[in-house]
């Protein structure tokens, strides 16, 4: 489901469904640190040579500024045009609404 170009317009909204047997943190722990563990363990074939799923020097980390609070209202997540802020992707930003 994730990672997946087709899908990639409804998987906050997909998330959002699992709401009925996860909390919001489980939820997003599975979206993004639970799902990057999974890749590293392709080993020499994984999509991403450098460290995913953590914020730290040379990790290969999408970071995401959320107007709200996620854990608190995780249906936030199915409307990233409205609600995501900001979004950085490989250290670049992609989008800053602030502005």
């Amino acid at each position: 489901m994730l990672f997946s170009p087709d899908n990639a317009g409804t998987q906050g909204r997909q998330l959002t469904r699992l709401r009925k047997w996860f909390t919001a943190a489980e939820v997003l722990k599975m979206a993004t640190s639970d799902n990057a563990e999974r890749l590293a363990l392709c080993g020499a074939r994984t999509p991403c040579p450098r460290p995913l799923g953590v914020v730290k020097p040379g990790a290969f980390a999408d970071l995401l500024l959320v107007d709200g609070n996620p854990l608190a209202d995780l249906t936030l997540v199915a409307d990233p045009d409205k609600n995501f802020t900001v979004i950085m992707k490989e250290v670049v930003i992609d989008k800053d609404s602030r502005k």
